[in-house]
């Protein structure tokens, strides 16, 4: 066997969010002897798993951050010509349209932009951004990829032509577990009758934990032997710590920072909660399913990660404190998990892929 397909993923900045899981849960399954990915990456990326990347053979490249964007290109540019790349994916979404203007101009045979979000109310600044972009989302890619139909459909229109890539995972990794829910749950101080909501999240507005704090305070308020868990980082971790302590909430809810391994968390919760203001697909909830954890999120994520019968769907207007009621609800209804979570497994999910890139690049090379 020859020496593998190299392909440069352009991943933005590396936070420790779902994206770059995603891709690296990938990476870890595909046969490295027939793909292999380099990871190209702002300078101002905070969660970088450097040492794996290099250990599984892959490549690492730090740019300016695309808000520089003349350097951005400059030093994108000079390494697509250097390394002399057959594919380049990009997971910027609205954004992907710089590096693969770029990559064309580089002379890439073959550029996909992968669409992993949407938009929703209350990110108007971005969300201009995003509008202003999406018509030149079709541009400068030769194929399109998306976590899910919902969100192929909104960055690349209706009717065009994409693939979905699901974000998948190990499946037994997060089966239940009762072993590890008595760790988990000895770990947070809370006993068998304490309710545990658990989000799992970057800790941006997208993900709607203030609003989340909000309703466990109300639930809290009928129920005090209660505990709210949130794992993850980001920008608004200090504002939401502050807003916990305010609220006189600081020794129930715990902030548990960047987590290596997710799937024990989701084995202590009772109830996951997720009132995010949009979800391309909705990682967390697909985890937190397949653990048999029962959900109740934001009716703007993706119908098509709503897999079992334990999930609720609920609207952000209906305000706190329905949302404190339905969590409530939900408590004590966890069950084995039992949907179609088959076109998930990251076994099978991960040579779909690998077969995806290999024809690409036979096809761009004839």
């Amino acid at each position: 066997m020859g020496e593998p397909i190299r392909i440069a993923h352009v991943i933005g900045k590396m936070v420790g969010g779902g994206v770059e899981a995603v891709v690296m849960n990938y990476y870890r399954h595909i046969d490295r002897e027939r793909v292999q990915f380099d990871f190209i990456i702002d300078s101002d990326s905070t969660v970088v798993p450097a040492d794996e990347i290099q250990d599984l053979g892959g490549r690492l490249y730090q740019i300016p951050p695309y808000q520089r964007l003349g350097k951005y290109q400059k030093a994108l540019g000079g390494l697509l010509v250097q390394n002399g790349y057959p594919i380049v994916h990009s997971h910027i979404n609205t954004l992907s349209v710089f590096p693969l203007r770029v990559a064309k101009k580089a002379g890439v045979p073959v550029r996909i932009a992968h669409s992993h979000a949407t938009m929703g109310k209350g990110e108007t600044k971005r969300n201009l951004m995003k509008l202003a972009l999406r018509p030149f989302a079709n541009v400068y890619p030769t194929d399109r990829v998306a976590c899910s139909r919902y969100a192929g459909e909104w960055l690349f229109g209706k009717g065009a032509d994409f693939t979905v890539v699901p974000n998948a995972l190990e499946l037994d990794g997060f089966r239940f577990d009762a072993a590890a829910r008595k760790e988990m749950r000895a770990e947070w101080g809370a006993g068998e009758s304490c309710c545990v909501v658990g989000n799992l999240g970057r800790m941006e507005s997208t993900k709607n934990q203030a609003f989340l704090i909000d309703a466990f305070a109300r639930m809290r308020a009928e129920h005090p032997d209660s505990m709210l868990v949130i794992a993850g980082c980001g920008s608004l971790r200090e504002p939401l710590e502050r807003k916990a302590r305010d609220m006189g909430l600081a020794e129930c809810v715990r902030f548990l920072g960047q987590v290596g391994d997710v799937s024990r968390l989701y084995q202590g919760m009772d109830v996951f909660a997720l009132p995010s203001l949009y979800e391309g697909f909705g990682m967390a909830l697909l985890e937190a399913q397949v653990a048999g954890v029962p959900s109740v999120v934001s009716d703007r994520v993706s119908p098509e990660v709503v897999l079992t019968d334990g999930c609720r769907l609920l609207p952000l207007e209906g305000g706190a404190d329905a949302w404190a009621r339905e969590i409530w609800t939900q408590f004590g209804r966890r069950e084995p998990a039992s949907g179609a979570f088959e076109r998930f497994d990251i076994e099978s999910a991960s040579k779909k892929l690998e077969g995806f890139y290999l024809r690409l690049n036979e096809g761009a090379m004839r």
